[in-house]
């Protein structure tokens, strides 16, 4: 995924520079806990045409003492995880209301590559079309798996038509004919690469998430829909986002398959070690190694924060 480009000097910062994440922090891998390996893994492989990759790609939760785990499948393309399938068989389905994830949102590097992958979901016979969007920044196809995780499939239009307001960026939900995009792209030669672009919450409130998310964590708010906050770093207009349309007032989340754990990418072992420091100002529970971070959010979503040269 290319790097974002900055904010708009004009834009307003939601807190001091030095508390805010690098610009070209990324999104990682989304782990999952599956009660099917095999049915989810075929999903993943034949409807978004991911491949599976070395378990190694995708630490700490792939290895185990003496070598790979064999309940886990990292999926991903060009070698570059984006989805890591736990077998974790006992668990209950989550409830609905409860937090957790709304979706993982896939990002390709152009329409013709987002067609393709489109087909492959539409046509796969367990896979669930929710609807499509044409959101001014970005075009966008919704899905849910096997086993009732969301993904989206979008394309983002180039940064330098996306327009910003004070800080927070032009976003809408515009009619998108499906049919219709996938006559005019789906020969085309598109890319084979993906990322994961931005992942998709259900939270209990949205203060209690900002204060988190924005004041602790050190991302900037790019739109607020009041039900829902969308925020990134580095002028991206999202990498996170979370809302309580099916989920205001719950509480923390149960022990489910679904969402295991979201991951965050930074540059250097320096701005891990910047937010373990705001983690312990704000008394966040976290555990690091000078290189790799997890902790949780209000509502029990377990979240890793890794250095890109950690290695």
């Amino acid at each position: 995924m290319s790097q974002p480009a900055p904010l708009p000097p004009t834009s307003p910062r939601t807190t001091g520079a030095a508390d805010l994440l690098a610009p070209d922090t990324e999104m990682d891998a989304v782990t999952l806990h599956v009660a099917d390996l095999a049915v989810m893994g075929d999903y993943y492989r034949r409807a978004l045409g991911l491949q599976e990759l070395d378990r190694t790609l995708a630490r700490p939760v792939t290895t185990v003492a003496g070598g790979a785990r064999p309940d886990v499948a990292v999926l991903g393309r060009d070698g570059r995880p984006l989805v890591v399938l736990v077998h974790t068989p006992g668990l209950p389905a989550p409830r609905r209301g409860e937090a957790g994830l709304f979706h993982t949102a896939l990002l390709f590097p152009d329409r013709a590559a987002l067609a393709a992958a489109v087909a492959g979901a539409a046509r796969h016979p367990r896979s669930r079309y929710v609807g499509s969007a044409d959101h001014l920044v970005s075009q966008a196809f919704y899905f849910t798996d096997p086993e009732g995780n969301g993904i989206e499939l979008y394309w983002d239009r180039p940064r330098n038509l996306w327009t910003w307001h004070g800080g927070r960026v032009q976003m809408a939900t515009e009619p998108l004919d499906p049919n219709a995009f996938l006559a005019e792209h789906l020969d085309a030669e598109g890319g084979s690469n993906a990322a994961v672009g931005h992942v998709h919450l259900k939270v209990g409130d949205i203060a209690t998430a900002r204060r988190f998310y924005v004041e602790t964590l050190g991302f900037d708010v790019t739109a607020d829909l009041g039900s829902a906050l969308f925020f990134s770093a580095g002028g991206y207009h999202h990498h996170m986002a979370v809302n309580t349309w099916e989920s205001a007032g719950t509480g923390a989340r149960a022990a489910t398959i679904g969402l295991g754990q979201v991951s965050i990418v930074v540059p250097t072992a320096g701005d891990v070690e910047a937010l373990a420091e705001r983690l312990g100002a704000h008394s966040v529970d976290h555990r690091s190694d000078g290189r790799t971070l997890r902790f949780e959010d209000p509502w029990r979503t377990l979240l890793e924060v890794s250095a890109a040269d950690r290695d």
